[in-house]
């Protein structure tokens, strides 16, 4: 038609055959303040992450101790003396078995110990004491096997071979450990023995319990109570054995 714009057939071949032109922009690069704060917003974000993860894997021990030591269900109180700060075991702390093998105590971590602390020769008060560790384990029913007794031997005295076969049958832990090392994590109460007590160290090496000097009838029925506690409130996260 006459005076149209319309533009030949070849020229709009043409015209497809040309490749689009595109111009590429680089952005600007940041500047060197806006790059250290981006890497310290990383870092952050990092150390927040890594505290929510702490905190995800120690919340079943923490809800515990919380119910034990805090809420005390109907009022009550717990007998043993509450060790705060509680003591870990120390690293490098080590003792030696009947047979002369070294043993680092870090390897009794994993389970619940009820531990008391004597010379070889083995008083009163400490017959009374290996009678009554094995009793108030066995008094725990099903949940014993988390719970181990422990004596540590803190001399060179030999042990009393009538006191031998009570251990064995009994599955007690017996390791000799050098008194002054053993002060450096378990300790008496003023004016006491280190062998005048019971001591209660949790799964994780942390000794948080001291029982009154050398329980009688009585005072071994408020243990065993606060032993029975101790295992409900673990039973979340606390298996028997170790890992």
């Amino acid at each position: 038609m006459s005076g149209s714009n319309s533009s030949s057939p070849a020229d709009a071949s043409r015209a497809t055959d040309q490749p689009l032109d595109m111009t590429v922009h680089s952005l600007p690069p940041l500047a060197a303040g806006d790059l250290l704060a981006q890497q310290q917003q990383r870092t952050r974000a990092g150390r927040w992450k890594m505290l929510a993860v702490l905190l995800v894997c120690a919340a079943p021990v923490i809800a515990s101790y919380f119910t034990y030591y805090v809420i005390r269900p109907e009022g009550r109180r717990n007998f043993g003396e509450l060790i705060e700060p509680q003591r870990p075991v120390p690293a490098g702390l080590s003792a030696t078995a009947a047979d002369g093998r070294p043993v680092p105590l870090e390897s009794l971590r994993g389970q619940w110990l009820l531990v008391s602390a004597a010379g070889g020769a083995c008083d009163a008060t400490c017959e009374s004491h290996l009678y009554l560790q094995r009793q108030l384990r066995e008094s725990l029913g099903k949940d014993k096997d988390r719970m181990d007794w422990v004596w540590l031997v803190t001399d060179a005295a030999p042990v009393r071979e009538a006191l031998r076969p009570a251990l064995t049958q009994g599955q007690a832990t017996v390791l000799r450990v050098d008194a002054a090392q053993l002060a450096t994590w378990l300790a008496p109460a003023a004016g006491q023995d280190l062998s005048a007590h019971l001591y209660v160290v949790d799964p994780r090496g942390h000794w948080m319990m001291r029982f009154p000097a050398r329980l009688d009838r009585e005072g071994a029925a408020k243990a065993k109570r606060d032993l029975e506690r101790l295992m409900r409130a673990s039973a979340s996260w606390d298996q028997a054995g170790r890992p």
